[in-house]
């Protein structure tokens, strides 16, 4: 490898790690379990491949804004300090014209060749995680986190809405569960990173209200959660296998709420948010493995 090529590798290393690649690689998962779902067979081609991408690349956008607005919160926390803005491996400008070109892609590739209805609730999904979220409300309340949340949950509708061109039922179900997900799935990083977010000044709810009140508020959202994954059997979206895995996973999140209310192990915390994000990618997986394995031939208790 000549020094040009390692130079270029390197600089590459670093746009990608505005990206947030294993956060973009979640949403773009449940998008596209939002796509299949919206159909009996097979994902149409078109959508699979030019919806996956400009939601993608919306994402990456928005963590690549993130980046630039927390920069100064970043130089203070331990989890953050050594992303490419703090260390200077890249500066604001870059990462600006990168966030914007990878926007303007995105929004031109999901008008001209998925749908305008999908573009637009895209370009409302980054607005409201890069603007709203982190520049105002990640700041303002420590219900940041809650209302924010409902940025993060709306990939497996802009999925549904790339194939079919609307915004069905269905497609809001998966919104609630990524929406319901979310508190639990933050707090317990709140709770063992609060030192890092007081420092910072940004006021997550175990550093403006405690840990104890904190997972009080896990367990509540965890009990939600529980019934919300109900909901897809409930309504006939899915069958019985996905309701037998979703038990499975719930049994676990609910096992942490609880295990947290009771030891102060802040151990515990990281395992509950590692945790979450096994349970998210495995949920939806359920979802996939139901709908495609499993053809169900139930009409939903609440339809019935």
């Amino acid at each position: 490898m000549t020094a040009a090529t390692a130079s270029i590798w390197q600089r590459t290393r670093f746009f990608l790690g505005l990206c947030k690649l294993r956060v973009v690689a979640l949403i773009v998962f449940t998008a596209i379990v939002g796509m299949a779902l919206a159909v009996p067979g097979m994902i149409p081609l078109d959508a699979l491949v030019w919806g996956t991408l400009g939601i993608g690349m919306a994402a990456a956008s928005a963590a690549a804004i993130n980046h630039l607005l927390d920069e100064r919160a970043d130089r203070i926390m331990v989890r953050t300090r050594n992303r490419p803005l703090p260390t200077n491996q890249l500066n604001r400008r870059q990462a600006l014209v990168f966030a914007l070109v990878l926007a303007a892609l995105s929004m031109l590739i999901l008008s001209l060749l998925v749908n305008p209805l999908t573009a637009v609730l895209t370009f409302a999904s980054l607005i409201g995680y890069a603007v709203v979220y982190t520049a105002w409300l990640k700041r303002a309340t420590p219900q940041n986190i809650v209302i924010g949340g409902a940025a993060g949950a709306a990939p497996p509708v802009l999925g549904w809405v790339a194939v079919t061109g609307e915004v069905h039922a269905h497609a809001l179900i998966l919104f609630l569960i990524v929406f319901v997900w979310t508190p639990p799935h933050f707090w317990a990083l709140a709770i063992h990173r609060r030192h890092d977010y007081a420092a910072a000044d940004v006021p997550m709810l175990p550093v403006t209200h405690g840990v104890a009140f904190t997972r009080w508020q896990i367990l509540f959202y965890t009990i939600i959660l529980v019934l919300v994954t109900l909901l897809p059997w409930l309504t006939g979206m899915s069958g019985l296998a996905y309701l037998a895995g979703a038990m499975i996973l719930n049994l676990g999140f609910l096992g942490y709420a609880v295990a947290i209310m009771r030891s102060d192990n802040e151990q515990l915390t990281m395992h509950m948010f590692n945790y979450s994000v096994v349970y998210l990618m495995a949920l939806f997986a359920f979802l996939l493995v139901d709908h495609y394995l499993f053809k169900t031939s139930a009409q939903g208790l609440l339809l019935q």
